[in-house]
C-alpha cells in the first residue's frame, strides 16, 4: 500500500503534515533517518506509516511505558496489530508476545529499552522479520541531552542482529550538539535529518514578572477561556492550587506521580474528556497526552532547562488556534533554581547508601539480578531506610544516569489471561473442578479470543457472571495458573525499579567520575540557558530558536516583548530618540554593549537595553560572534 492510503485507510486524514511525508520516503528508501518534529507534529505516524507499508515487523524502542500502553490501545482499536513488552510484565507473558512477533502476529512490538539487551531478545530478535526500527525520544541516547537514558546506548549493538534494517529516530528537542551526537551513537549509515522550524506561530510565549503568583494565575485563567495545564514544582503545591482556583469557581484538579495509577488515569481522563478544566501539575503530566485544544499552559516556577520548557509548553495549541505559554518569574525563582540543579548531584557516598540499601530493599543477593524488575514504592522506601526522600530520588536518577538501574512510572496494567491448555486437557479439569467450570465457561463466552493470545479481562466481571467474591476467583484462577491450564497475570500498577546490571556491594559501586562531572557542567549550562530566557527581554520565541540552533529565526510578534509589554515604560518619540543616538553611538564601529551604554547616563540603561533587544529583534542592529554591536 502507498503511504497516503495507509493514512486514510486507519486514520482517515486526507493528507499528510508538513515533511511527514518526506520521512517517511526517506524511510521506505532503506534510509537511516532523524526526524525533528515539534511537539505535537505526529512523530508516531512517520513509522507507524511505513510499518504498514511493508512486510514484516516494526520495534519501536520508547522510555515511556504509559505512552507505549496508550500507543497500542489506539493502534489495536484502528485494526492494527500491535503489542508492548516492558518492566512489570511476567517472564511467561513476555515469552509469549516474543513468540507471537516471531510468527508475525504484529505489526508493531514496542519495547523499554532496557529489555534491549536481555536474553530473550537477543535470541528471538534474529528470527523476526524486522522491517524497521524506530527509536523514540531519541534525545535520550545522547549523554548531552537532558534526558540521558543509558540503556538507549545498547541500540547500535541490537543493529548487528538486524544489519539490513533501517533506524528511524525522532525527538521533539534536540540542540545541535545532541542532533549530531544521535547520529553518531545509533550508528548510521550516512547524515539524514528532517528538521522542522522550532517556530510555533500560534503560540504566545510570556514571561510575568510577579511577586503574588497565585492571583496572576487567577487573573490569567478568567481572561483565556478553555482547557489549561498548571506546572508547579512539589506535589504538595499542585494539591494546594487546585484548590486555590477551586474556591474561585474555576473547575481544577491536581496531578503528581505519587498519585495511584488508577486515580491518575481517572484524573487525566477527566481533563481529557473536558469535565476538568485546569490540571495542576508536576512535570509528571503531559507526556505522550495529545489534547489538542489546550488554550493556555502556565509555568509558576523555572523549569530546569529550554528543552523542558519547550516540550511543556509546546502542549498548548495544537490545534492551530492560539495560544497561551505563560512562566510567573519572580527574581528569587533563579536562585531557587541554581540551589535545586546543584543538589541534584549529591556526595558518591549518598549514592552508595541508597544503593546498599536498595540491595536490602530487593532482597537481592550479590552477583544475582541483571534484568530483574520490582515493584518500588519511593516513599516506603525511604520509611524503611530512615533516607530523605527527595535526596534519595535525586541518588536514584543518577544511579539510573550511570546506567545500574531503570525506574519507570506507575502504569496500571489489567489483568491479563490466556487459556493455553488444549480442549481436551481443559475439558477434564472442568470436570474434575466444578468452579473452575464456572469460570472458564464465562470466560469463553465474554472473551472469545482468550484461548488465542493473552487478553485483559475484568476481574469484577469474572465474578459477576461467575457468581463468587472476586477472592474467590482470584484463587481459582491462580491454580488454574499453577495447573498450566491458564496464563493468569493479575492486575499490578506499582512503579518498578529494574536491576541493569548484577547487584554489587556498595564499596565496588562505580560511577565515571569525568562523565558525571561533564553533566553537571551540561546541567547548570541548561539551567542558566532557561534564567536567561527570563531575564532577557528579546522575543521569546526567538530565544528559544536560537537555543536549538535556528540563529535565523524571526521576531515571533505576539510575545510579551513583541507585543510590547515592557514597551510601556517609554513612548514612541523616546524610543525614535534612543534609535537615533545608538545610530550615532555605532557610526564608525561596532562596540560591546558595556560600551554603548557608557555613552547614555545610567539611569537610562535600563530603557537603552530595551531598545536594543527590540532593534536586534527586528533585525536593524545587529551582533557579532564576540558580542558586539553594528548597523
Amino acid at each position: 500500500m502507498q503511504p497516503t492510503d495507509v493514512l486514510r485507510q486507519y486514520w482517515g486524514y486526507p493528507a499528510f503534515r508538513p515533511a511527514q511525508e518526506q520521512i517517511i520516503q526517506s524511510v521506505l528508501d532503506g534510509k537511516d533517518t532523524l526526524a525533528l518534529l515539534p511537539t505535537g507534529g505526529g512523530k508516531s505516524l512517520c513509522y507507524q506509516v511505513p510499518a504498514l507499508c511493508q512486510e514484516g515487523l516494526c520495534i519501536v524502542v520508547s522510555p515511556l511505558i504509559a505512552l507505549m500502553k496508550d500507543q497500542v490501545a489506539n493502534l489495536r482499536n484502528r485494526g492494527i496489530a500491535a503489542a508492548a513488552v516492558f518492566s512489570g510484565l511476567h517472564r511467561r507473558e513476555i515469552d509469549i508476545i516474543f513468540e507471537n512477533a516471531c510468527n508475525g502476529a504484529y505489526k508493531l512490538l514496542y519495547l523499554s529499552p532496557e529489555r534491549l539487551q536481555t536474553e530473550i531478545v537477543q535470541a528471538r530478535l534474529p528470527r523476526m522479520n524486522v522491517s524497521l526500527l524506530a527509536v523514540d525520544e531519541a534525545h535520550c541516547i545522547s549523554q548531552w541531552g537532558y534526558d540521558f537514558r543509558p540503556p538507549y546506548l545498547q541500540i547500535a549493538d541490537i543493529r548487528r542482529l538486524v544489519p539490513k534494517t533501517p533506524i528511524i529516530a525522532l525527538t521533539a528537542t534536540a540542540t545541535p550538539d545532541v542532533v549530531k551526537d544521535i547520529q553518531e551513537k545509533l550508528a548510521f549509515r550516512a547524515n539524514n535529518v528532517f528538521q522542522q522550524s522550532f517556530a510555533r506561530e500560534n503560540l504566545s510565549y510570556s514571561v510575568l514578572y510577579e511577586h503574588n503568583k497565585r492571583d496572576k494565575l487567577l487573573d490569567i485563567l478568567k481572561k483565556v477561556p478553555g482547557t489549561g495545564v498548571v506546572y508547579a514544582r512539589s506535589r504538595g503545591e499542585t494539591k494546594e492550587l487546585a484548590h486555590f482556583l477551586q474556591k474561585h469557581r474555576i473547575s481544577a484538579d491536581f496531578y503528581h506521580a505519587g498519585l495511584p495509577a488508577a486515580e491518575r488515569s481517572a484524573k487525566q481522563d477527566a481533563w481529557m474528556e473536558g469535565k476538568i478544566r485546569i490540571m495542576v501539575s508536576t512535570n509528571a503530566f503531559g507526556m505522550g497526552i495529545d489534547k489538542s485544544n489546550v488554550r493556555v499552559v502556565a509555568h509558576l516556577h523555572l523549569p530546569e532547562s529550554p528543552e523542558a520548557y519547550f516540550q511543556e509548553a509546546g502542549r498548548g495549541g495544537r490545534d492551530g488556534q492560539k495560544a497561551y505559554a505563560v512562566l510567573l518569574y519572580a527574581p528569587a525563582d533563579a536562585d531557587s533554581l541554581r540551589f535545586a540543579v546543584n543538589s541534584s548531584f549529591p556526595p558518591f557516598e549518598v549514592l552508595r547508601q541508597v544503593y546498599q540499601a536498595l540491595g536490602s530493599y530487593t532482597q537481592l543477593a550479590v552477583g544475582a539480578g541483571q534484568g530483574e524488575s520490582f515493584d518500588f514504592d519511593l516513599a516506603q522506601f525511604c520509611s524503611t531506610y530512615k533516607l530523605e526522600q527527595s535526596t534519595t530520588h535525586t541518588a536514584l536518577k543518577l544511579l539510573e544516569q550511570e546506567g545500574w538501574i531503570a525506574l519507570h512510572e506507575a502504569v496500571a496494567t489489567a489483568t491479563r489471561i490466556h487459556l493455553s491448555a488444549s480442549r481436551e486437557v481443559l475439558y477434564d479439569y472442568q470436570i474434575r473442578n466444578k468452579q473452575a467450570d464456572k469460570v472458564t465457561k464465562v470466560l469463553l463466552r465474554a472473551y472469545p479470543g482468550v484461548n488465542l493470545d493473552l487478553t485483559e479481562v475484568s476481574e469484577y466481571t469474572l465474578a459477576k457472571y461467575a457468581g463468587m467474591e472476586i477472592s474467590s476467583l482470584q484463587q481459582v484462577l491462580q491454580t488454574a495458573h499453577n495447573a498450566e491450564i491458564l496464563q493468569y497475570f493479575p492486575a499490578s500498577d506499582k512503579p518498578q525499579l529494574v536491576f541493569l546490571r548484577p547487584r554489587t556491594t556498595s564499596e565496588n559501586l562505580t560511577i565515571d567520575q569525568e562523565r558525571f562531572n561533564a553533566r553537571k557542567a551540561r546541567a547548570i549550562s541548561r539551567m542558566e540557558a532557561i534564567i536567561s530566557y527570563a531575564e532577557t527581554r528579546r522575543c521569546r520565541s526567538k530565544q528559544l530558536l536560537q537555543y536549538f540552533g535556528e540563529k535565523d529565526g524571526a521576531a515571533c510578534g505576539i510575545c510579551d516583548v513583541c507585543t510590547g509589554r515592557n514597551k510601556s515604560d517609554f513612548s514612541d518619540e523616546q524610543f525614535e530618540a534612543y534609535e537615533i543616538k545608538l545610530k550615532q553611538v555605532l557610526l564608525h564601529e561596532a562596540l560591546p554593549l558595556a560600551e554603548v551604554l557608557s555613552a547614555f547616563s545610567s539611569k537610562r540603561h535600563e530603557l537603552v537595553a530595551q531598545v536594543i533587544d527590540y532593534l536586534l529583534d527586528e533585525g536593524k542592529l545587529q551582533m557579532d560572534e564576540t558580542g558586539k554591536l553594528f548597523f
